[in-house]
């Protein structure tokens, strides 16, 4: 069973998202049998680094906020992440542009270290308080999960893995994506936002039986069903 996620290192509450979905999956029983694959979006793909730009000031300018109100808002999602288990620490957030980010993900994704790379890229830019926009600090988040650096820096230093990305942002449009993250569960149910951890565990639930159904029936479909000789009850003759 395959869960796709639309999602931005950008986004506190992909980040919240994710913890969520993993504290799901830990109660459930068929949990192998479940892929996730982690697509990419951008909040702001025309972001351009500005050095000594903190989260603050950043949002106050982009949203129209008093610094006050941003600190007030923030405040409310730290205590969101600490209920996830994870700490947000936006007084040395950096804002960044996701792009090179999210084309590491791509990278990682080809050698099985996807989910690793994105439980790495969410901590190095909201607990640690890196800008994952710079290619020194995707380097060492690469060689992290096992990715050899000098294919890492080869894949920054050229458009590699571009399209990947690109196409993962037309299929959210074509989807009518306008938030993230987004949950997509077989390409049939799909959950918006940081769902509380139950909300996950229903969905999921509910579609491991119509996936597990779908997939029986289709199991029996393949096999050669011509009649045949075949013993039924008591009723067999030797």
């Amino acid at each position: 069973m395959k869960i796709e996620i639309w999602s931005d290192v950008m986004c506190p509450f992909c980040y919240i998202g994710k913890k969520h979905l993993e504290q799901a999956l830990a109660q459930l029983s068929f949990a192998s049998e479940i892929e996730l694959v982690w697509k990419s979006y951008q909040l702001n793909p025309n972001y351009h680094n500005t050095e000594g730009e903190d989260l603050y000031s950043y949002l106050s300018r982009s949203k129209g906020m008093s610094l006050a109100q941003v600190k007030q808002m923030t405040t409310q999602v730290v205590a969101m992440g600490q209920a996830a288990g994870i700490v947000l620490r936006f007084d040395t957030n950096i804002p960044a542009n996701s792009f090179d980010a999210h084309r590491l993900l791509h990278l990682a994704a080809k050698f099985g270290k996807q989910n690793d790379a994105e439980e790495l890229l969410f901590y190095a830019h909201f607990t640690e308080g890196k800008d994952v926009a710079k290619h020194e600090v995707l380097l060492d988040l690469g060689v992290q999960i096992g990715l050899d650096r000098q294919l890492v820096n080869t894949m920054l230093q050229s458009d590699e893995q571009a399209d990947a990305l690109r196409y993962d942002i037309y299929e959210a449009q074509q989807l009518g994506i306008r938030a993230v993250p987004f949950f997509l569960i077989n390409k049939k149910y799909a959950l918006s936002g940081a769902q509380p951890v139950a909300a996950f565990v229903d969905a999921l639930k509910q579609s491991y039986q119509e996936w597990s159904a779908e997939k029986n029936r289709s199991m029996l479909k393949n096999m050669n069903l011509n009649d045949a000789n075949s013993c039924e009850g008591d009723s067999c003759i030797f």
